[in-house]
């Protein structure tokens, strides 16, 4: 099944006027990091700058950002995640995700998609919501669970207390697309909270951690499944990981080419070799969002929900 293009020619950004530290969602993400006595105030007004600042990189390699401003709500402190609530799709279908963390929940703005159907003129066809799902303590948070190959119809997910294995099914078979499941762990063995963090999938290109697959059988089916389209293999360490070099988007310009999207430490992160085989195919654009990483525990693609839909 060919559902697209596999970069999205817009993207979904909402500003982190909330943001910080949340301790309902560190108990699941080893990536988030907290020192306590921090200025709470100086944290948002630095995770805005940075906010600002790779919204202005994005916008300069071509990318149409559509910025949003989560004004009326308190208490989201992870807002500027939203690939995680909501994903857009090809055929005009819109998912709404069951979120695990209660102040998570309240991330979902329908008036957001409204907008985006009315002011961006964006196509909606029909609105699937999984939310109910929260009150069975089934969870699958969007494209942070589910790293989609569009154009092949596969889903890769990595299984997590936030990655039900049923709903991921459900989302597969409501996308008429296979599935690809496995296990993936960090340096300490506890589960990655989110398949976004180990994996990118472009055009001519996988990222992927596959030293956190710890099942042989599972790793090699993985890489089997990711590089059976004649995608090229870029491995990242687990060291490389845990900087974000997993968190990655490829995205359209409005010219048309190809910019892959990530942070400063996941550039940091990479080596030469890496970086040549990834800018054959795409425009490196990276920003530093240090203040986001550590204390919301995502990187770039978490911050990035790309449109798909189609447009009048």
């Amino acid at each position: 099944m060919i559902l697209g293009l596999q970069a999205p020619k817009a993207v979904m950004m909402v500003r982190p006027t909330k943001f910080g530290y949340n301790p309902e969602t560190a108990a699941s993400n080893a990536f988030q990091k907290d020192h306590g006595g921090e200025n709470q105030q100086q944290i948002r007004e630095v995770a805005m700058v940075e906010f600002n600042n790779l919204v202005l990189t994005l916008r300069t390699a071509g990318v149409e950002v559509i910025e949003f401003t989560a004004t009326d709500q308190a208490g989201t402190p992870d807002a500027v995640f939203p690939n995680n609530w909501v994903s857009f799709h090809h055929d005009g279908r819109v998912i709404l995700y069951p979120m695990m963390a209660p102040s998570r929940r309240l991330e979902r703005r329908m008036a957001f998609i409204e907008t985006l159907q009315h002011q961006y003129h964006f196509q909606v066809t029909e609105l699937i919501d999984l939310s109910d799902f929260e009150h069975q303590n089934q969870y699958l948070e969007g494209t942070g669970s589910l790293v989609i190959d569009y154009p092949n119809g596969i889903i890769y997910a990595n299984r997590s207390p936030r990655t039900n294995v049923d709903l991921a099914k459900k989302v597969a078979d409501l996308l008429d697309c296979s599935i690809c499941l496995f296990n993936a762990v960090d340096t300490n063995g506890i589960d990655i909270y989110h398949t976004n963090v180990l994996m990118c999938i472009g055009d001519s290109f996988v990222v992927v951690c596959m030293e956190a697959v710890k099942n042989l059988q599972e790793r090699k089916d993985l890489e089997m499944s990711l590089t059976a389209n004649g995608r090229k293999l870029v491995e990242i360490t687990m060291d490389q990981m845990h900087h974000f070099a997993g968190n990655m988007i490829q995205l359209q310009s409005v010219q048309g080419t190809s910019i892959l999207a990530m942070s400063a430490n996941a550039y940091a992160a990479l080596n030469e070799s890496q970086r040549q085989l990834l800018s054959d195919d795409s425009q490196l654009a990276y920003s530093p969002i240090d203040t986001i990483e550590k204390y919301g525990g995502g990187s770039v693609r978490c911050m990035i929900a790309g449109i798909y839909l189609p447009r009048d």
